[in-house]
């Protein structure tokens, strides 16, 4: 069954930059309701104007428990219900393991895991009880190998994928379907720009072109491949491709 966007609340979490931010706009222009939760109050509420009066802007340190379970409380406050969610916040310092101290390493781990935990935990009995829904976790090369100085980031990834596996099994019965998304070509964002080198930012890509395997998860047009790792971008320009969208269509 394929639920449309424009009957769908949804979460969506780093939505003030980057993919995140291209992801809410995607769907606040299909008419999803949305809460938006970002660290950087400043680029959240830009977003969160630019997807007008059916978004609310949550700022939340998404690394911290208490600061986590209050947005969600706060999310279904004002929302009632979360059909999709789509966790995409994540931190990426590069930083050599003997610099690591705890909490420096679970900071970054946290904001993928612990909150992921969090928020999956908190839409999952929405989700059974209401027929179905979907969630997405945004992965990336770090969640299948391992590269020099990204030891917290590389675990935090990669526990996700793991958590992607189980939860679409334990999800089946229910009509959940549960996925791991790389972008699978190097976007221009904010974490991109600190990191890329200058060769590849010569082939980076704007965000919005991988917004369509996004609204095809949320949608349940992929209910089949439920517990996968899709790449975004091999499935947005299928999807774009068969639809004849052109890239200025796909930006907000």
């Amino acid at each position: 069954m394929i639920r449309e966007l424009r009957q769908q609340r949804v979460i969506v979490t780093g939505a003030g930059q980057g993919l995140g931010a291209a992801i809410a706009r995607r769907f606040a222009a299909a008419g999803a309701r949305l809460a938006l939760m970002d660290y950087d109050a400043a680029a959240l509420a830009e977003t969160t104007r630019a997807c007008g009066p059916g978004a609310i802007g949550i700022e939340v340190d998404l690394s911290d428990r208490a600061a986590t379970n209050a947005a969600i409380a706060k999310t279904f406050g004002q929302m009632g219900r979360v059909d999709t969610l789509i966790h995409n916040a994540a931190i990426l310092r590069p930083t050599p393991f003997a610099d690591h101290d705890f909490e420096s390493f679970f900071q970054t781990v946290n904001v993928g895991l612990q909150a992921g935990f969090q928020l999956s935990h908190a839409v999952w009995r929405g989700m059974r009880d209401n027929g179905g829904g979907a969630i997405v976790y945004v992965s990336s090369r770090s969640g299948i190998e391992g590269f020099v100085d990204e030891s917290a980031y590389c675990a935090g990834k990669h526990a996700l994928e793991g958590l992607a596996k189980t939860l679409s099994l334990e999800g089946a019965a229910f009509g959940i379907t549960v996925n791991t998304v790389t972008p699978g070509m190097y976007m221009r964002t904010p974490m991109s720009d600190r990191n890329y080198t200058d060769d590849i930012k010569q082939k980076w890509v704007d965000p919005a072109l991988l917004t369509s395997a996004f609204v095809a998860l949320a949608e349940g047009r992929l209910a089949d491949r439920s517990g996968e790792r899709l790449d975004a971008w091999v499935v947005s320009q299928s999807i774009d491709g068969a639809t004849g969208a052109s890239a200025a269509s796909l930006r907000p």
